[in-house]
């Protein structure tokens, strides 16, 4: 039963509030704003990295770029055409860096706004009385536990984000900061892996939103577009 209740908390978010159960949850227009904002930035920031990985693949390029080259009558090394090939990919890194201020400054605007949301609709508010709820009914209210799990989940996408948005300020700044290659590399490695925890938590949310849509909690799309007003 637990182990139920965790599962489906882990993919369907709630559109109405527990405690007042008449009520659908409301969506200031900061918080849409920086929603669907942050959507743009995370989706052209994962895009930069499929590229690099991808299309500009260092390792598969340089020997594109030297063959190219030879058919057109110019004679280049292998490390001069992996000088190339790094050119290239240095360039899809340059645009991802951008990403990256972007997602530092809508984090820091997403902290911003917290402080002049209405009460009921603050983030750490909101997650207080979820685990004020899920312990005023004695633990055993699996719809507690769903919206209390769900709102926990939210609370790890944000630490993650601080995270992205510190860690890709290091190694944009390492040489400013005096962050030895070793430290950057390591930073580098650990927001490599963030990346794909924000991955799985955009997957999962995206699944749960399609559920939710299907399910009881049907408009909860539109109550991030028009601020739940419906």
């Amino acid at each position: 039963m637990l182990l139920n209740a965790i599962n489906m908390a882990t993919i369907a978010p709630l559109r109405k509030d527990i405690d007042h159960p008449g009520e659908i949850k409301k969506h200031s227009g900061p918080v849409r704003l920086w929603h669907w904002l942050n959507l743009l930035v995370i989706t052209g920031s994962l895009l930069t990295v499929l590229l690099n990985s991808t299309l500009f693949d260092v390792k598969s390029n340089t020997s594109y770029v030297q063959q190219q080259l030879q058919e057109s009558g110019v004679s280049v090394t292998a490390q001069q055409a992996k000088s190339v090939a790094h050119g290239l990919e240095d360039q899809v890194w340059a645009i991802h860096i951008y990403f990256g201020y972007a997602l530092a400054a809508l984090f820091l605007f997403r902290l911003i706004a917290e402080f002049y949301q209405p009460g009921r609709q603050r983030f750490f508010s909101s997650l207080k009385d979820a685990y004020q709820t899920y312990r005023s009914r004695s633990q055993k209210s699996t719809l507690a536990l769903h919206d209390l799990t769900v709102k926990s989940l939210y609370l790890c996408f944000y630490l993650l984000l601080a995270i992205m948005a510190i860690t890709g300020l290091l190694m944009a700044f390492d040489q400013e900061l005096g962050i030895s290659k070793a430290t950057s590399h390591s930073i580098k490695d650990f927001h490599g892996f963030c990346m794909y925890l924000i991955l799985i938590f955009i997957a999962v949310h995206i699944i749960g939103v399609l559920l939710a849509e299907r399910k009881e909690s049907k408009g909860i799309v539109s109550d991030m577009i028009n601020g739940g007003k419906a």
